[in-house]
């Protein structure tokens, strides 16, 4: 049958599009993190009414944020094709793939983070502010352990996505599952490669989605 491979051929395929697609994945949500945490800090106590209103940066940075929001991935990986090539000298391959799936990512976790922060209790605020607490007091004994469960949710839920992101890469020849979808099972029409990859990506979002869960409960047992 025209494209039809042995299982033995394709394992070893799908076994390295895997450990691709979990560096790309690994080290988007780490600078995803790295990046969305602060700005949904910034975006929560620079409101108005806010602990450290500076409304100008609300309005810049969030502006930014929806910006980077109310792109389709797909464009979004295209637009920053120059930008991924002055950044790491290329544009195809895992590591060139992190630069647009953590642009494209970012923005989403930083008003997961925000929205955690609003359902902070005021009163742990003031608390803090009663006993002559600075801002960054504010932040690290009041806001970020009291939204802790809520924001590892977010991560997981952003995990989740990034999984997607990292396999549309595959358009722009970013390695991983994806590619590995288009280049065999898309353009080839092999169907096995096709169901390899996508019961990898089911299992991989579900290995994801009870690990997150496990996480937040058991924060928020400890609480």
């Amino acid at each position: 049958m025209p494209g039809r491979i042995s299982w033995e051929d394709i394992l070893p395929l799908i076994v390295d599009a895997t450990l691709e697609t979990l560096y790309m994945v690994g080290l988007a949500a780490l600078f995803t993190v790295l990046l969305g945490l602060p700005a949904g800090v910034v975006l929560f106590i620079s409101r108005r009414a806010g602990v450290l209103p500076m409304p100008a940066v609300n309005a810049a940075l969030g502006g930014i944020i929806n910006v980077g929001r109310s792109l389709p991935f797909v464009v979004l990986l295209i637009a920053l094709i120059p930008f991924t090539r002055w950044v790491v000298g290329t544009t195809l391959g895992s590591t060139a793939a992190v630069v647009p799936i953590t642009i494209g990512a970012f923005p989403f976790f930083a008003r997961i983070v925000e929205n955690a922060l609003d359902d902070v209790d005021r009163g742990r605020i003031e608390a803090v502010l009663s006993m002559g607490g600075t801002v960054w007091h504010i932040i690290g004994k009041a806001l970020l352990p009291e939204a802790l469960p809520a924001i590892v949710a977010g991560i997981t839920l952003t995990i989740v996505m990034l999984i997607g992101f990292s396999s549309m890469a595959g358009v722009i020849g970013g390695g991983g599952l994806g590619d590995l979808a288009i280049r065999y099972g898309y353009q080839r029409f092999n169907n096995q490669i096709m169901a390899g990859t996508v019961i990898v990506l089911v299992l991989l979002v579900q290995l994801v989605q009870s690990l997150g869960e496990w996480a937040v409960r058991s924060l928020a047992y400890r609480r």
